[in-house]
């Protein structure tokens, strides 16, 4: 199983009168997801699961890729690393899914698949961390394919 984290790109500040889930992504977070989506689709499996939070951030994040995509409620703003987990089917699925989410659950994500603990790892804004699940002879391994971020691509 392949599960790619890809945190949305940069969004508006949040204010009194804007509420978080209708944030909407700068000139600059445009520009992140167009180069994130151009290195994805030249590196995505055929026909990935493409999961993503209701916040319009990650919607607008997702549409830079041009594939379809499933809005899950389980991926909302302050979601828990184990329900990212449970959406993706980690680590039994056969196949590739991008989830499309936040901070600091993203983070927590990769914390636990990598370290076994959950901590406050930072995924920068429109960065992506890709986990590739692998069975062996000798039991199953989580591998960290890639970390991409927008500076870099």
């Amino acid at each position: 199983m392949d599960l790619i984290l890809w945190r949305h790109a940069e969004a508006e500040n949040g204010s009194p009168t804007l509420p978080d889930h209708k944030r909407r992504l700068t000139a600059r977070g445009e520009k992140q997801a167009r180069k994130v989506a151009r290195w994805l689709h030249q590196h995505l499996p055929r026909k990935p699961g493409v999961l993503v939070s209701p916040a319009e951030r990650t919607q607008q994040t997702a549409h830079m890729l041009d594939l379809p995509y499933r809005i899950e409620p389980a991926l909302d703003v302050g979601a828990s690393a184990s329900s990212v987990l449970k959406v993706a089917g980690w680590p039994d699925y056969n196949g590739a899914i991008l989830i499309i989410g936040h901070q600091p659950t993203l983070g927590r994500v990769a914390s636990l698949l990598l370290g076994g603990n959950e901590d406050d790892w930072s995924l920068k804004k429109g960065g992506v961390w890709w986990f590739t699940r692998r069975k062996r002879d000798d039991g199953s391994r989580t591998l960290l394919r890639a970390v991409i971020n927008p500076d870099f691509v």
